[in-house]
């Protein structure tokens, strides 16, 4: 790739050994104390580890979402929360045969897909871009990989900003991971050997051991090895989930858990655009290197340690605290078809590059709930204070360019210029986020038939950026007040109406590298007005919501005209929308999720020029325009019927409206409707789970990525996938 004058690039290493060791030991030695002195299973009734454990859904659950621990932080009734709040769960996630991220979020309205570079799962919510809205068990994961779902319990986003709990970022909503907890009392287990169409081949194992009254272990794995209908495409991953449970004291618990996850891919940039729709070719067709798996992989490593501890000192007063360490790496190496189409020789613009990132942090919470009965109304506070630090280093060089035919893309990857591995932008920076917050809620009980949530954040978000050589150390510290309120009206124990008002901010550079044209600029800071309806009908078996909102985004960067070296605060971007959905059981043994929603997105107020990807090459203004992989109407329909004698049969309809990929609004993705088909036998131990998806072949295009015309992923098609499934 480049000549041995210039610096060596690394190749795929190990995860780094700074955590491994500690989670491993600490981990291991829990483990190993726990087993020693354990006693026979009891038999008995399981019993629950308090606040930090998540009974598992058996199958045929119900879809009906009853409570949920990211709103608030706590064990809330959904009917109680003054905010929409969807939630995927484990059992529609397996009747779907959900093998991403991706594919669960296709559940939740008012949340588009981007292809995240091809290296990393990102969504758009509501609009905006959640690139760093990603928590598991309620604590920040924004390193950039694509998560599985092998120890996953359920996926719950919350909408609008949520910054009192959370902090920075958070613009459209926030998406968080519920992991799969060890149950006290109870030796169980599950194995799936999964094939399909593409050469799909997974297996997983779910193992729960509950080593004694005091003491439950579990384990969750999963290896996959698939190819892809995308030419030359791979996936080669495993996720590794050991957690131990400990009752420390009668009212003390210990929830230890360590997770493992690698993944190699070929870093996948889809597809350009020609006369503003997506180019008229094979779904397969791939624009980089004709020798992909050796010039245009991915491999990303990620482990974490988390430590959570729960005391209950009496029916009042309780406290957690949970610790969580992470490390990550990740090497990619890409050629895209991000430069300029011409559409006379029809050839499009590809260009080389790639990034090798290393990361690692901490974030520590802790948090006190106090139920009280000040002035007659029954009060629940939550105060806390959350600490964390997150190191960041990052080495990217880019530059080869050639063209190529768009109808026949093939060719051998472009070369980088020696000159540019010491340039400027290929200099490794290295970052340095440190958060410290104070954070208090309550959640009061006015009248039998009113509520109210209020809470507030104060937060100090400091950055700082140094390079290996000559560029000079960049940094600044954002301290940021944070409100929320909410009203709730309950007329009857079946119908909620609900009120809402909160505020965020979102730093510069919050994913990335502060920059010399950004250091100066204040966050930008999001607003969301939300009024809406829960429905619990049929005795609590089917849930309906809807939800009214306005979300506003202000103080939006844009390049200072007379200046283009710096950015300034003059931007506005704001959604108008309606999201609906209902969950739960029908009679006759039906189950049903559904959504719909409605986004009216506008940049209201913006100085920003944005160039075009077609030649001839103009500069459009931003001003008036939609946000990019914003449709105006999306919605979705899955039903499952229990035909009694362990069959089950059904499938779903997915519709996504037109969306630009970009804020040029120069070209469009076609709306597309796709149907799935799912049917499952169970006898005795076994299972036997058939999904079909895009039954009928519908050519279509799932996502892009959002700041270019070109760089569109087109979407599967016809594919057969089969689970077998046996239960011990």
């Amino acid at each position: 790739m480049h000549s041995s004058s210039m610096p060596r690039v690394r190749h795929p290493a190990p995860l780094a050994h700074t955590l491994s060791p500690l989670a491993a030991a600490v981990l291991l030695l829990a483990c190993g104390t726990a087993l020693a002195q354990g006693t026979p299973a009891d038999t008995s009734a399981p019993k629950a580890l308090g606040e930090v454990t998540i009974k598992a859904t058996p199958q045929g659950d119900s879809y009906t979402p009853t409570a949920t621990s990211t709103a608030t932080k706590g064990s809330a009734p959904l009917r109680d929360v003054p905010q929409a709040v969807n939630v995927v769960p484990a059992q529609l996630l397996r009747d779907q045969g959900a093998r991403s991220m991706e594919d669960a979020l296709r559940n939740v309205p008012g949340v588009a897909m981007s292809h995240g570079d091809g290296q990393r799962d990102q969504v758009v919510i509501r609009g905006f871009t959640a690139i760093a809205d990603q928590f598991v068990d309620g604590v920040r994961d924004d390193a950039l990989y694509f998560r599985d779902l092998a120890d996953i319990e359920r996926i719950e986003v919350l909408k609008g900003p949520a910054a009192v709990l959370y902090g920075r970022g958070s613009s459209g909503g926030l998406i968080n991971r519920i992991t799969k907890k060890p149950q006290f009392g109870e030796t169980s287990g599950e194995a799936s050997v999964g094939v399909g169409s593409f050469d799909y081949r997974r297996a997983t194992a779910d193992l729960n051991v509950g080593i004694s009254d005091t003491a439950a272990f579990r384990l969750n794995a999963a290896v996959e090895d698939s190819d892809s209908y995308r030419d030359q495409q791979f996936v080669k991953r495993h996720n590794f989930a050991p957690s131990l449970a400990l009752k420390l004291a009668a009212q003390t618990d210990l929830l230890l858990q360590y997770t493992h996850a690698r993944d190699k891919r070929l870093t996948d940039f889809g597809i350009p655009a020609l006369n503003g729709r997506p180019v008229n070719v094979a779904a397969g067709t791939y624009y980089g290197s004709s020798n992909a798996a050796q010039d245009d992989t991915t491999t990303s490593a990620m482990q974490s340690f988390t430590a959570t501890l729960n005391h209950r000192f009496n029916d009042d007063w309780s406290v957690r605290n949970v610790t969580r360490l992470y490390d990550y790496t990740l090497d990619r190496y890409d050629t895209l078809p991000g430069g300029t189409t011409n559409p006379v020789d029809m050839t499009v613009g590809r260009t080389r590059s790639f990034i090798l990132r290393d990361e690692k942090g901490f974030f520590n919470q802790t948090d006190v709930t106090w139920r009280n009965q000040l002035g007659g109304f029954k009060q629940e506070w939550l105060m806390g204070v959350e600490l964390g630090q997150q190191k960041k280093r990052s080495e990217s060089v880019s530059g080869g360019a050639d063209r190529v035919s768009i109808l026949n893309p093939s060719a051998a990857a472009p070369v980088i210029p020696a000159a540019n591995y010491n340039a400027d932008s290929a200099i490794p920076s290295h970052t340095t986020q440190d958060t410290a917050a104070l954070y208090w809620q309550n959640q009061i009980t006015l009248a039998p038939q009113w509520k109210a949530l209020i809470g507030a954040r104060y937060d100090v978000y400091g950055q700082e950026t140094r390079y290996d050589r000559k560029l000079a150390t960049l940094s600044r510290t954002d301290k940021k007040f944070s409100p929320r309120a909410g009203l709730v009206w309950q007329p009857s124990d079946t119908v909620s109406y609900y009120v809402s008002y909160s505020k965020s901010f979102q730093p510069s550079a919050e994913a990335f590298a502060l920059a010399a044209n950004n250091t100066a600029a204040e966050p930008e800071i999001t607003q969301n007005k939300e009024i809406g309806v829960k429905l619990d009908l049929l005795g609590g078996k089917l849930s309906v919501t809807g939800a009214l909102f306005n979300l506003e985004r202000t103080n939006i960067k844009n390049t200072d005209p007379a200046n283009r070296s710096r950015q300034i605060n003059v931007g506005t971007q704001r959604t108008n929308g309606f999201e609906l959905t209902a969950s739960g059981r029908l009679p006759g043994r039906w189950d049903v999720s559904a959504g719909y929603a409605y986004l009216d997105g506008r940049t209201t107020k913006s100085l920003a020029t944005i160039r075009s990807s077609q030649l001839p090459v103009v500069a459009v203004p931003a001003l008036g325009k939609v946000p990019s992989l914003t449709p105006r109407n999306s919605a979705s329909v899955w039903v499952m019927k229990d035909l009694g004698q362990g069959l089950r049969l059904g499938g779903g309809v997915s519709h996504v409206g037109e969306r630009f990929t970009s804020l040029t609004n120069l070209v469009t993705l076609p709306a597309y409707t796709t149907f799935d088909a799912a049917l499952q036998f169970a006898l005795g131990e076994w299972d036997l789970d058939v999904n079909v998806k895009n039954l009928t072949n519908r050519k279509h295009y799932v996502s892009a990525h959002g700041s270019n015309d070109n760089l569109i992923l087109p979407g599967s098609p016809r594919a057969v996938q089969v689970t077998l499934r046996t239960h011990f």
